[in-house]
């Protein structure tokens, strides 16, 4: 069986611009982070996963009032900047 070099060149490059088309959407779901107001929240797996923490021990500083957080619909978000307040204030307590 004969194909035509120009037919198949101009059929790779349909093909090629459809992969690279597919390429760009995944990245654009890959790279959508969780942002209010230019900061990145925190889901508990997130957190959970950064500190190697439980989700009950995530569970406690709320409670306490240690780790703010945000409720949005039933899922539980934390600003980074509240993570970052919380680990400092943690430093601070346990050097002391």
């Amino acid at each position: 069986m004969y194909i035509d070099q120009k037919y198949f060149d101009s059929w790779m490059q349909r093909l090629l611009s459809q992969v690279e088309l597919l390429q760009k959407k995944v990245d654009r779901l890959g790279n959508k982070d969780n942002v209010i107001n230019d900061e990145i929240l925190l889901d508990n797996q997130d957190l959970c996963l950064l500190l190697k923490v439980s989700k009950r021990t995530l569970q406690r500083f709320r409670s306490s009032g240690k780790l703010p957080y945000k409720r949005i619909g039933k899922k539980t978000y934390y600003l980074e900047s509240d993570v970052h307040k919380f680990l400092q204030s943690g430093f601070k307590s346990f050097v002391d």
